[in-house]
């Protein structure tokens, strides 16, 4: 075990209490920073309480931990929270190595150690592991979707698991403020790949989130807050001078001052 930390066993170093206080930090960081975070229906999936869950998601953004975080410690907190980060930024900031996040070096020692994380984790049936398993920031609407061949690796050592495609996206909608969009796929048996090759196995699980990735894309693209649940209700407005002229012309008019944009009148001045 070495000096650095970056070997200790990720479930013995991390903190439910510290994961909370960090879930909360987050969740008031992101009714802040967003407009909304919003997940398309039909919603959350149904999760055996006894198996543990390998998530596989896209990157697109360093939003996505703390999007996983807030996911984790309110629909999840009766489960336990995980996922694998740069290990040089572990090094950087120890503390993450306390609310669930274990260090992957790069090449075949990182690999290695992934695996042995990913089983030691997987051991206890109320796990989560999220992983973002591009590996790298990528554009969601990138195609076809590539995944590092690790979470492969890990799937077909895990057939106790269950593994939920997860979508996540970040678009500006109507506001000054971005959403923060997800969706889940449906759960699939690990076991489901018992005996297949890496390859193949890594190519089933990409086709299942590029699928979930193409259907939270028209969500995205419909603008319609009806096909999601609102998670967290954050900031309105479209700021600087147009909402300064749109609160002087309510108080002329004897109106409340609705911040949000999808209030106002449209360019042609038709309401919305």
């Amino acid at each position: 075990m070495g000096d650095d930390g970056l070997n200790d066993d990720p479930v013995t170093r991390r903190s439910p209490a510290l994961c909370r206080f960090f879930g909360a930090v987050m969740a008031r960081r992101m009714r802040r920073d967003f407009h909304a975070v919003r997940l398309a229906r039909p919603g959350w999936p149904a999760l055996p309480a006894d198996r543990p869950v390998i998530v596989c998601l896209n990157h697109p953004s360093w939003w996505d931990p703390a999007l996983l975080i807030v996911m984790g410690t309110t629909r999840y907190r009766d489960r336990p929270g995980y996922g694998p980060i740069d290990a040089a930024m572990l090094r950087r900031y120890r503390f993450m190595a306390r609310i669930g996040l274990f260090g992957v070096e790069p090449g075949r020692t990182g690999a290695a150690a992934f695996l042995r994380h990913g089983r030691r984790i997987l051991a206890d049936p109320r796990s989560m592991l999220w992983i973002t398993a591009e590996g790298a920031f990528t554009d969601p609407r990138r195609r076809p979707v590539h995944l590092r061949p690790g979470i492969a690796h890990l799937v077909r050592r895990a057939p106790e698991a269950l593994v939920v495609p997860l979508a996540v996206e970040y678009p500006f909608w109507d506001e000054s403020t971005p959403e923060a969009l997800a969706r889940f796929g449906a759960p699939v048996d690990a076991s489901a790949f018992t005996g297949r090759p890496v390859p193949d196995i890594a190519a089933a699980l990409e086709r299942r989130l590029e699928a979930v990735m193409d259907a939270l894309a028209l969500d995205a693209q419909s603008r319609d807050p009806e096909r999601f649940l609102t998670l967290i209700d954050g900031s309105a407005g479209v700021g600087g001078v147009y909402d300064l002229w749109r609160r002087a012309r309510a108080w002329a008019g004897g109106q409340s001052f609705t911040p949000r944009h999808g209030d106002a009148p449209d360019q042609k001045g038709i309401p919305r």
